[in-house]
């Protein structure tokens, strides 16, 4: 949607328009992702309608895990003119791949804790007097464990895995 029939405005009026923070606004300019505007003759930044656009555009290729570089690169191809749809595509293609290996490794330490949890149902807490470690995440072939309750297992560590 196209805002070239509304007046330029001042980075208070920016903000509220797209509900980013003006000092936010600011860090976009400070790393490029938004143009410096021009200054109106008090100093004031002076924003052109379609920054809204571009502001708003910028929130949405955030949220689908885009990161600022990557926004940044997209928005020079497309001020040179250049298609970045395949790009795109390319860069949501990756998040998506990431995001799967995230959640598998979430799934495998869910499995881990839901053991450790297990284990610790199963333990009897007069028998942890190691003043070092808890018996539920540190086990110790003395510890004794209620019959009944008995765990079946305790899986090794967490799974490595990077954040993003």
């Amino acid at each position: 949607m196209s805002r070239t029939n509304l007046p330029v405005m001042q980075i208070g009026e920016l903000a509220r328009a797209t509900g980013v923070p003006t000092k936010t606004i600011r860090y976009y300019e400070e790393i490029g992702v938004l143009p410096a505007p021009p200054r109106a003759d008090n100093g004031y930044r002076s924003y052109p309608p379609e920054m809204v656009d571009r502001l708003t555009f910028v929130k949405d290729a955030q949220e689908t895990g885009l990161t600022l570089s990557e926004i940044g690169y997209i928005l020079d191809l497309r001020s040179k003119g250049v298609g970045t749809c395949h790009h795109v595509v390319e860069l949501l293609e990756r998040h998506l791949a990431d995001l799967d290996k995230h959640i598998r490794t979430l799934r495998a330490t869910r499995k881990q804790l839901q053991g450790l949890t297990e284990r610790a149902a199963a333990l009897d807490p007069s028998g942890c007097t190691d003043p070092n470690r808890c018996q539920t995440i540190s086990p110790d072939p003395g510890v004794r464990i209620k019959p009944r309750l008995r765990a079946a297992h305790v899986h090794s560590g967490p799974q490595p895995h990077e954040h993003h």
